[in-house]
């Protein structure tokens, strides 16, 4: 098996407080997405980061970089985009619990880090671009607003939806 380019030795920093050490690594990781985003397999993800000893750990502050690939929230449209999430992390030998990371021997995981990094950095909901109107709730099959038949037909109404027509019959008298 061969060892991961995020795992980081860091046994000659950590003989010296103080003393700081660039790391810059790409390495793809799969599976990492949310629902309305992901990193696509394969894809390279990029980690420029700074490792600091201080008494009893190690920091490490940086960015990580990824591409990214989802559909926009309003017409549907594939979407891709670059997520630069910042690192500011502690690893120490007995971490705290939701708030340091683990200090295993004289290394350093960065991919959980790495991981939780670019998942919260990925867009909860993307657009394709910032006046995107959305579908046109009339058109079948669902096209953007402005744009397909329904825009150059003119005065024509447009096709009701028949999951609405129960909808037609009802009556709210006082």
């Amino acid at each position: 098996m061969t060892r991961s380019v995020l795992r980081i030795g860091v046994l000659e920093l950590r003989r010296r407080p103080g003393t700081e050490r660039d790391v810059t690594v790409s390495t793809p990781l799969p599976d990492l997405g949310i629902t309305s985003a992901r990193v696509p397999d394969g894809a390279e993800v990029v980690v420029d980061a700074t490792l600091e000893a201080i008494e009893g750990g190690v920091t490490v502050s940086g960015t990580v970089t990824a591409p990214w690939e989802g559909e926009c929230r309003r017409c549907l449209e594939p979407v891709t985009g670059t997520v630069e999430a910042p690192l500011s992390e502690v690893f120490e030998p007995h971490p705290t619990e939701g708030e340091t990371y683990p200090l295993e021997g004289d290394e350093v995981d960065l991919e959980p880090v790495v991981r939780d990094a670019v998942l919260l950095g990925l867009p909860l909901a993307p657009l394709c671009r910032e006046d995107c109107p959305g579908p046109a709730p009339d058109a079948f099959p669902t096209t953007v607003e402005g744009e397909g038949p329904e825009a150059e037909a003119g005065d024509e109404e447009p096709p009701r939806d028949p999951r609405w027509a129960a909808l037609d019959e009802l009556r709210l008298d006082d």
